[in-house]
């Protein structure tokens, strides 16, 4: 397996590359079986030595990432949500949800209820290929990326990093991107500690900064 990335906002500066066509069903169901199958010989193997678990049920798993892109602009703009929920679909093979403010922000023009971002939930097969995607061919494409950040866990388990330019998707074409936005990943494991929850991503691939 191979990399992925840090919480905060990470320096993407997405390099130049041949752009990747849509994955067939047949692509995804692959991708995802073979994260499966290594997380299953390999991973788990290695997790209940580590950690002396007594029941292979006791093992850390993925359970499901969740994708959100803000899109603070589309209180002005409504069509820029368009376009942030297409680039969306498009990114994770799944019809976004509509985010909206949960409260007033005077400042920003935003109002309660306002559209302000979309969002994904991805699970099961769709989860496995693209964290597949993720880690082994859209992280390496950002430059001067030196891995994601230990800091980056929420207490439970759980971890966020922010992508500061979707276009490091390549099945993004960067000749028909209309704007660049970023976006918050948070991938959500049954680990009971942070500590376990890295060892488990460590050891799907998620390079870690030393």
């Amino acid at each position: 397996m191979a990399k992925a990335k840090g919480k905060t906002k990470t320096e993407t500066r997405t390099e130049t590359k041949p752009e990747a066509q849509a994955l067939s069903q047949k692509d995804i169901v692959h991708r995802s079986t073979r994260l499966k199958d290594f997380y299953k010989e390999k991973v788990i193997p290695s997790l209940r030595k580590k950690f002396s678990y007594k029941n292979v049920h006791q093992v850390p798993k993925l359970v499901k990432i969740v994708v959100n892109m803000g899109v603070g602009q589309a209180t002005q703009d409504p069509k820029l949500l368009d376009i942030a929920s297409a680039d969306l679909s498009i990114i994770t093979g799944q019809k976004p949800a509509i985010t909206r403010a949960k409260k007033a922000v005077s400042q920003f023009k935003v109002r309660k209820g306002n559209p302000i971002g979309c969002k994904v939930s991805l699970r099961g097969v769709r989860m496995y290929e693209f964290f597949d995607r993720l880690v082994n061919f859209s992280m390496p494409r950002i430059r001067d990326f030196r891995g994601v950040s230990r800091d980056s866990f929420d207490g439970r388990g759980n971890f966020t990093f922010g992508v500061t330019e979707h276009t490091i998707f390549p099945e993004i074409r960067i000749d028909k991107v209309k704007k660049i936005f970023g976006m918050d990943i948070t991938i959500v494991t049954s680990a009971r500690t942070d500590e376990e929850s890295h060892e488990l991503l460590s050891a799907l691939g998620v390079p870690f900064r030393k």
